[in-house]
Protein backbone atom coordinates (compact mmCIF):
# COMPACT_ATOMS: atom_id res chain seq x y z
CA UNK A 1 0.00 0.00 0.00
CA UNK A 2 3.28 2.59 0.63
CA UNK A 3 4.89 1.83 -2.76
CA UNK A 4 1.02 2.79 -4.53
CA UNK A 5 1.59 5.92 -2.48
CA UNK A 6 4.96 6.85 -3.26
CA UNK A 7 4.34 6.06 -7.60
CA UNK A 8 1.26 8.16 -7.19
CA UNK A 9 3.21 11.16 -5.77
CA UNK A 10 5.97 10.84 -7.97
CA UNK A 11 3.58 10.70 -10.79
CA UNK A 12 1.78 13.83 -10.00
CA UNK A 13 4.77 16.02 -9.21
CA UNK A 14 6.19 14.96 -12.29
CA UNK A 15 2.62 15.74 -14.11
CA UNK A 16 3.34 19.52 -12.04
CA UNK A 17 6.85 20.32 -13.07
CA UNK A 18 5.91 19.55 -17.09
CA UNK A 19 2.74 21.91 -16.85
CA UNK A 20 4.83 23.92 -14.76
CA UNK A 21 7.22 24.31 -17.62
CA UNK A 22 5.03 24.77 -20.30
CA UNK A 23 3.57 27.40 -18.53
CA UNK A 24 6.97 29.20 -17.50
CA UNK A 25 7.87 29.14 -21.53
CA UNK A 26 4.61 30.14 -22.62
CA UNK A 27 4.85 33.32 -20.14
CA UNK A 28 8.52 33.75 -20.84
CA UNK A 29 9.13 33.73 -16.77
CA UNK A 30 12.55 35.54 -15.26
CA UNK A 31 15.64 33.07 -14.99
CA UNK A 32 15.44 33.38 -11.37
CA UNK A 33 12.55 31.18 -11.11
CA UNK A 34 13.37 28.11 -12.65
CA UNK A 35 15.36 27.21 -10.01
CA UNK A 36 12.58 28.14 -7.05
CA UNK A 37 10.46 25.90 -9.46
CA UNK A 38 12.58 22.99 -9.28
CA UNK A 39 13.37 23.55 -5.33
CA UNK A 40 9.45 23.50 -5.15
CA UNK A 41 9.03 20.15 -7.27
CA UNK A 42 11.63 18.44 -5.28
CA UNK A 43 10.32 19.05 -2.06
CA UNK A 44 6.84 18.49 -3.09
CA UNK A 45 6.94 14.33 -2.73
CA UNK A 46 8.93 14.91 0.25
CA UNK A 47 6.28 16.77 2.40
CA UNK A 48 3.69 14.36 0.70
CA UNK A 49 5.41 11.23 2.05
CA UNK A 50 5.56 12.90 5.46
CA UNK A 51 2.26 13.74 5.67
CA UNK A 52 0.96 10.32 5.01
CA UNK A 53 3.10 8.80 7.30
CA UNK A 54 1.77 10.32 10.07
CA UNK A 55 -1.76 9.79 9.09
CA UNK A 56 -1.20 5.91 9.42
CA UNK A 57 0.33 5.96 12.79
CA UNK A 58 1.90 3.28 14.20
CA UNK A 59 -0.45 0.25 13.75
CA UNK A 60 0.70 -2.44 11.27
CA UNK A 61 -1.70 -4.78 9.55
CA UNK A 62 -1.12 -8.63 9.62
CA UNK A 63 -2.20 -10.85 6.94
CA UNK A 64 -4.29 -13.48 10.38
CA UNK A 65 -6.69 -11.12 9.99
CA UNK A 66 -7.42 -11.46 6.20
CA UNK A 67 -7.76 -15.63 6.48
CA UNK A 68 -11.31 -17.24 6.40
CA UNK A 69 -12.91 -20.30 8.77
CA UNK A 70 -11.87 -23.63 7.73
CA UNK A 71 -15.18 -24.85 5.77
CA UNK A 72 -17.76 -27.32 7.57
CA UNK A 73 -17.47 -30.80 6.95
CA UNK A 74 -21.15 -32.12 5.35
CA UNK A 75 -21.59 -35.79 4.56
CA UNK A 76 -24.85 -37.95 3.64
CA UNK A 77 -26.01 -41.38 3.52
CA UNK A 78 -28.63 -42.62 1.62
CA UNK A 79 -31.66 -44.57 3.26
CA UNK A 80 -34.55 -46.57 1.07
CA UNK A 81 -37.57 -48.52 2.01
CA UNK A 82 -36.92 -48.67 5.88
CA UNK A 83 -40.98 -49.70 7.62
CA UNK A 84 -42.00 -47.28 9.95
CA UNK A 85 -45.37 -47.86 11.86
CA UNK A 86 -48.60 -45.92 11.20
CA UNK A 87 -51.52 -45.63 13.22
CA UNK A 88 -52.74 -48.69 12.24
CA UNK A 89 -51.75 -51.99 13.06
CA UNK A 90 -49.32 -54.22 10.44
CA UNK A 91 -49.51 -51.21 8.27
CA UNK A 92 -46.23 -49.83 7.93
CA UNK A 93 -45.00 -46.50 6.15
CA UNK A 94 -41.51 -47.54 3.99
CA UNK A 95 -39.71 -44.27 4.16
CA UNK A 96 -36.30 -43.08 1.40
CA UNK A 97 -34.30 -40.51 2.33
CA UNK A 98 -30.84 -39.05 1.81
CA UNK A 99 -29.50 -38.52 5.54
CA UNK A 100 -26.81 -35.08 6.04
CA UNK A 101 -25.06 -33.97 8.84
CA UNK A 102 -22.30 -32.57 10.15
CA UNK A 103 -20.07 -32.81 13.61
CA UNK A 104 -19.47 -31.01 16.66
CA UNK A 105 -16.43 -30.11 18.01
CA UNK A 106 -15.00 -33.09 19.89
CA UNK A 107 -12.21 -34.51 21.88
CA UNK A 108 -9.86 -37.22 21.01
CA UNK A 109 -11.16 -39.44 24.06
CA UNK A 110 -14.64 -39.55 22.79
CA UNK A 111 -14.32 -40.46 19.06
CA UNK A 112 -17.45 -41.17 16.94
CA UNK A 113 -16.90 -43.92 14.74
CA UNK A 114 -19.81 -44.23 12.81
CA UNK A 115 -21.55 -40.77 12.73
CA UNK A 116 -23.49 -42.26 9.33
CA UNK A 117 -25.56 -44.58 11.94
CA UNK A 118 -26.22 -41.74 14.43
CA UNK A 119 -27.78 -39.63 11.53
CA UNK A 120 -30.03 -42.32 10.63
CA UNK A 121 -31.05 -42.96 13.87
CA UNK A 122 -31.59 -39.00 14.56
CA UNK A 123 -33.44 -38.54 11.20
CA UNK A 124 -35.69 -41.87 11.92
CA UNK A 125 -37.00 -41.06 15.18
CA UNK A 126 -37.93 -37.79 14.41
CA UNK A 127 -40.06 -39.46 11.42
CA UNK A 128 -41.27 -42.11 13.75
CA UNK A 129 -42.67 -39.94 15.93
CA UNK A 130 -45.08 -38.41 13.24
CA UNK A 131 -45.66 -41.63 11.60
CA UNK A 132 -47.04 -43.73 14.29
CA UNK A 133 -50.13 -41.20 14.88
CA UNK A 134 -50.84 -41.07 10.87
CA UNK A 135 -52.99 -43.24 9.26
CA UNK A 136 -51.81 -45.55 6.41
CA UNK A 137 -54.54 -44.15 3.61
CA UNK A 138 -52.63 -40.65 3.88
CA UNK A 139 -49.68 -41.42 2.86
CA UNK A 140 -48.47 -38.74 0.12
CA UNK A 141 -50.05 -35.85 2.95
CA UNK A 142 -47.65 -37.63 5.40
CA UNK A 143 -44.96 -37.72 2.86
CA UNK A 144 -44.95 -33.89 2.41
CA UNK A 145 -45.49 -33.08 6.54
CA UNK A 146 -41.87 -35.69 7.01
CA UNK A 147 -40.31 -33.60 3.82
CA UNK A 148 -41.19 -29.97 6.42
CA UNK A 149 -40.16 -31.83 9.86
CA UNK A 150 -36.78 -33.36 8.37
CA UNK A 151 -35.49 -30.93 6.87
CA UNK A 152 -34.06 -28.79 9.52
CA UNK A 153 -30.53 -29.76 10.91
CA UNK A 154 -31.04 -31.08 14.61
CA UNK A 155 -28.82 -32.20 16.92
CA UNK A 156 -29.09 -36.11 17.67
CA UNK A 157 -29.24 -37.44 21.47
CA UNK A 158 -25.52 -37.86 22.19
CA UNK A 159 -24.63 -34.44 21.06
CA UNK A 160 -22.24 -35.85 18.14
CA UNK A 161 -23.74 -34.15 15.30
CA UNK A 162 -26.86 -32.51 13.52
CA UNK A 163 -28.41 -33.86 11.31
CA UNK A 164 -31.67 -33.71 8.46
CA UNK A 165 -32.82 -35.34 5.42
CA UNK A 166 -33.96 -34.24 2.04
CA UNK A 167 -35.38 -36.01 -0.66
CA UNK A 168 -37.90 -38.11 1.42
CA UNK A 169 -40.13 -39.82 -0.52
CA UNK A 170 -42.76 -42.39 1.72
CA UNK A 171 -44.60 -45.35 0.58
CA UNK A 172 -46.98 -48.60 1.34
CA UNK A 173 -46.66 -52.15 0.66
CA UNK A 174 -48.39 -53.25 -2.78
CA UNK A 175 -50.57 -55.42 -0.79
CA UNK A 176 -51.33 -53.16 1.97
CA UNK A 177 -52.66 -50.66 -0.64
CA UNK A 178 -54.41 -52.67 -2.45
CA UNK A 179 -56.27 -54.04 0.93
CA UNK A 180 -56.88 -50.03 1.45
CA UNK A 181 -58.68 -49.52 -1.86
CA UNK A 182 -60.78 -52.60 -1.01
CA UNK A 183 -61.85 -51.25 2.56
CA UNK A 184 -62.43 -47.71 0.86
CA UNK A 185 -64.72 -49.40 -1.79
CA UNK A 186 -66.72 -50.90 0.81
CA UNK A 187 -67.06 -48.25 2.95
CA UNK A 188 -68.36 -46.28 -0.40
CA UNK A 189 -71.01 -49.29 -0.73
CA UNK A 190 -72.13 -49.53 3.00
CA UNK A 191 -72.60 -44.90 2.51
CA UNK A 192 -74.55 -45.59 -0.41
CA UNK A 193 -76.13 -48.86 1.09
CA UNK A 194 -77.29 -46.89 4.18
CA UNK A 195 -78.60 -44.08 2.61
CA UNK A 196 -80.74 -46.21 0.44
CA UNK A 197 -82.25 -47.78 3.65
CA UNK A 198 -82.64 -44.48 5.38
CA UNK A 199 -84.45 -43.76 2.19
CA UNK A 200 -86.93 -46.54 2.10
CA UNK A 201 -87.44 -46.39 5.81
CA UNK A 202 -88.77 -42.91 5.43
CA UNK A 203 -91.12 -43.44 2.82
CA UNK A 204 -92.15 -46.39 4.37
CA UNK A 205 -93.19 -44.50 7.41
CA UNK A 206 -94.86 -41.53 5.55
CA UNK A 207 -96.98 -43.55 3.39
CA UNK A 208 -97.46 -45.47 6.59
CA UNK A 209 -98.52 -43.45 8.70
CA UNK A 210 -99.33 -40.34 6.87
CA UNK A 211 -100.95 -41.18 3.62
CA UNK A 212 -102.07 -44.74 4.26
CA UNK A 213 -102.93 -44.29 8.05
CA UNK A 214 -107.12 -43.99 6.97
CA UNK A 215 -108.80 -44.22 4.00
CA UNK A 216 -109.53 -40.78 3.77
CA UNK A 217 -106.15 -39.69 4.25
CA UNK A 218 -105.25 -42.51 1.29
CA UNK A 219 -108.58 -40.18 -0.86
CA UNK A 220 -106.46 -36.75 -0.04
CA UNK A 221 -103.42 -37.74 -1.10
CA UNK A 222 -104.88 -39.38 -3.84
CA UNK A 223 -106.65 -36.03 -5.27
CA UNK A 224 -103.72 -34.00 -4.63
CA UNK A 225 -101.37 -35.93 -6.99
CA UNK A 226 -104.84 -35.64 -9.79
CA UNK A 227 -106.08 -32.51 -8.81
CA UNK A 228 -107.70 -32.22 -12.83
CA UNK A 229 -109.42 -35.87 -12.62
CA UNK A 230 -111.66 -35.61 -9.48
CA UNK A 231 -113.83 -38.37 -11.27
CA UNK A 232 -110.62 -40.29 -11.06
CA UNK A 233 -110.35 -40.23 -7.79
CA UNK A 234 -114.11 -41.14 -7.22
CA UNK A 235 -113.75 -44.36 -8.91
CA UNK A 236 -111.09 -45.17 -7.43
CA UNK A 237 -112.54 -45.20 -3.66
CA UNK A 238 -112.97 -48.85 -3.48
CA UNK A 239 -109.54 -49.38 -4.71
CA UNK A 240 -108.20 -46.80 -2.03
CA UNK A 241 -110.04 -48.48 0.60
CA UNK A 242 -109.05 -51.82 0.44
CA UNK A 243 -105.00 -50.36 0.11
CA UNK A 244 -105.70 -48.14 3.70
CA UNK A 245 -107.19 -51.44 5.40
CA UNK A 246 -104.32 -54.09 4.25
CA UNK A 247 -101.69 -51.32 4.70
CA UNK A 248 -102.78 -50.92 8.53
CA UNK A 249 -103.65 -54.55 8.40
CA UNK A 250 -107.67 -54.25 9.20
CA UNK A 251 -110.93 -54.54 7.72
CA UNK A 252 -112.66 -52.72 4.99
CA UNK A 253 -115.34 -50.46 7.26
CA UNK A 254 -119.02 -51.30 6.77
CA UNK A 255 -119.61 -48.09 5.01
CA UNK A 256 -117.07 -48.28 2.40
CA UNK A 257 -117.92 -52.15 1.44
CA UNK A 258 -120.52 -51.32 -1.30
CA UNK A 259 -117.60 -49.53 -3.42
CA UNK A 260 -115.45 -52.77 -3.36
CA UNK A 261 -116.36 -54.62 -6.52
CA UNK A 262 -116.07 -57.71 -4.99
CA UNK A 263 -118.06 -57.03 -2.18
CA UNK A 264 -121.31 -56.19 -4.35
CA UNK A 265 -124.12 -59.74 -4.98
CA UNK A 266 -125.50 -58.22 -8.05
CA UNK A 267 -126.49 -60.23 -10.86
CA UNK A 268 -124.35 -58.32 -13.17
CA UNK A 269 -121.22 -58.67 -11.41
CA UNK A 270 -122.53 -62.44 -11.22
CA UNK A 271 -122.50 -63.08 -15.26
CA UNK A 272 -119.55 -60.46 -15.45
CA UNK A 273 -117.74 -63.58 -13.29
CA UNK A 274 -119.08 -66.46 -15.38
CA UNK A 275 -117.85 -64.43 -18.55
CA UNK A 276 -114.65 -64.46 -17.75
CA UNK A 277 -114.31 -67.51 -16.17
CA UNK A 278 -115.60 -68.74 -19.12
CA UNK A 279 -113.38 -67.10 -21.30
CA UNK A 280 -110.27 -69.11 -19.48
CA UNK A 281 -111.73 -72.53 -20.12
CA UNK A 282 -109.69 -74.98 -22.24
CA UNK A 283 -110.26 -74.70 -26.54
CA UNK A 284 -112.34 -77.33 -27.93
CA UNK A 285 -110.85 -80.49 -28.87
CA UNK A 286 -111.21 -82.71 -32.18
CA UNK A 287 -113.61 -84.99 -30.43
CA UNK A 288 -115.79 -81.88 -29.66
CA UNK A 289 -115.83 -80.23 -32.95
CA UNK A 290 -116.61 -83.52 -34.58
CA UNK A 291 -119.42 -84.13 -31.98
CA UNK A 292 -121.03 -80.85 -32.93
CA UNK A 293 -120.61 -81.67 -36.91
CA UNK A 294 -122.75 -85.06 -35.87
CA UNK A 295 -125.04 -83.07 -34.57
CA UNK A 296 -125.08 -80.65 -37.25
CA UNK A 297 -125.93 -83.58 -39.71
CA UNK A 298 -128.50 -84.84 -37.20
CA UNK A 299 -126.80 -87.94 -35.90
CA UNK A 300 -128.31 -88.14 -32.63
CA UNK A 301 -126.69 -90.04 -29.79
CA UNK A 302 -127.16 -93.65 -30.05
CA UNK A 303 -126.90 -93.57 -33.61
CA UNK A 304 -124.81 -96.76 -34.91
CA UNK A 305 -123.82 -94.48 -37.77
CA UNK A 306 -121.90 -91.87 -35.52
CA UNK A 307 -119.29 -94.36 -34.76
CA UNK A 308 -118.69 -95.47 -38.37
CA UNK A 309 -118.29 -92.32 -39.60
CA UNK A 310 -116.40 -91.33 -36.21
CA UNK A 311 -114.14 -94.71 -37.49
CA UNK A 312 -113.68 -93.30 -41.12
CA UNK A 313 -112.83 -89.63 -39.62
CA UNK A 314 -110.04 -91.21 -37.55
CA UNK A 315 -108.70 -92.88 -40.41
CA UNK A 316 -108.16 -90.06 -41.95
CA UNK A 317 -106.35 -88.17 -39.03
CA UNK A 318 -104.03 -90.69 -38.43
CA UNK A 319 -102.88 -90.64 -42.50
CA UNK A 320 -101.51 -86.77 -41.38
CA UNK A 321 -99.51 -88.34 -38.60
CA UNK A 322 -102.05 -87.22 -35.83
CA UNK A 323 -102.47 -90.36 -34.03
CA UNK A 324 -103.09 -88.60 -30.58
CA UNK A 325 -106.15 -87.10 -32.05
CA UNK A 326 -107.35 -90.41 -33.64
CA UNK A 327 -107.03 -92.18 -30.56
CA UNK A 328 -109.41 -89.23 -28.72
CA UNK A 329 -112.42 -89.44 -31.72
CA UNK A 330 -111.95 -93.57 -31.25
CA UNK A 331 -111.98 -93.35 -27.46
CA UNK A 332 -114.94 -90.92 -27.49
CA UNK A 333 -117.58 -92.33 -29.77
CA UNK A 334 -117.37 -95.84 -28.22
CA UNK A 335 -115.92 -99.22 -29.40
CA UNK A 336 -114.80 -99.51 -33.19
CA UNK A 337 -117.27 -100.05 -35.20
CA UNK A 338 -116.87 -102.88 -37.93
CA UNK A 339 -116.26 -101.86 -41.43
CA UNK A 340 -116.83 -104.58 -44.29
CA UNK A 341 -116.46 -103.73 -47.97
CA UNK A 342 -119.43 -104.24 -50.36
CA UNK A 343 -118.28 -105.64 -53.71
CA UNK A 344 -121.30 -105.02 -55.41
CA UNK A 345 -119.97 -101.46 -55.52
CA UNK A 346 -118.07 -99.85 -57.82
CA UNK A 347 -114.39 -99.97 -58.22
CA UNK A 348 -112.04 -97.96 -56.29
CA UNK A 349 -110.90 -96.44 -59.83
CA UNK A 350 -114.00 -95.98 -60.84
CA UNK A 351 -115.25 -92.21 -61.05
CA UNK A 352 -116.59 -91.62 -57.63
CA UNK A 353 -115.64 -95.38 -56.11
CA UNK A 354 -114.87 -95.88 -52.50
CA UNK A 355 -113.56 -98.01 -50.52
CA UNK A 356 -116.92 -99.43 -48.67
CA UNK A 357 -119.91 -97.74 -47.79
CA UNK A 358 -120.55 -95.04 -45.38
CA UNK A 359 -123.70 -96.70 -43.97
CA UNK A 360 -125.76 -100.14 -44.00
CA UNK A 361 -127.84 -100.76 -46.97
CA UNK A 362 -131.13 -100.25 -46.89
CA UNK A 363 -133.73 -103.00 -46.68
CA UNK A 364 -134.93 -103.95 -50.15
CA UNK A 365 -138.71 -104.41 -50.29
CA UNK A 366 -139.46 -108.08 -51.02
CA UNK A 367 -141.62 -108.77 -54.27
CA UNK A 368 -144.41 -110.50 -53.48
CA UNK A 369 -144.71 -113.33 -56.28
CA UNK A 370 -142.74 -111.41 -58.34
Amino acid sequence: MTTGCRTTTVFLTVLCGLLLTILGLTERWPLWAWPVLAVVLGAAPAVAFRIAARRRGPTRITFEEQLTAAPVERREHHVSRIALPSHWADYDFLISATVRWYPFDTSDDDPVLNPAGLAVEAVLDRARAITEWREPGRVSLVQHELSGALSRMRPDSTGHLQAMAENVTLTLHEHDQERLDRLAGVRKDKAVWEHQRKYEQSKRKYLGEDVLKDTGSAVVWWLAKNDDHVEKTVADLGLLARLASAANDTDVPDRLRDLIPGQRGDEEFRALLEDRSASFEAPPTAADLLADGLKALDFPDGDPRRAILAKQMAEVIRTQDQHETADEVLSRFGPQATFTPDVADPAPDSPGGVTGRAFPPRPREEDDGR
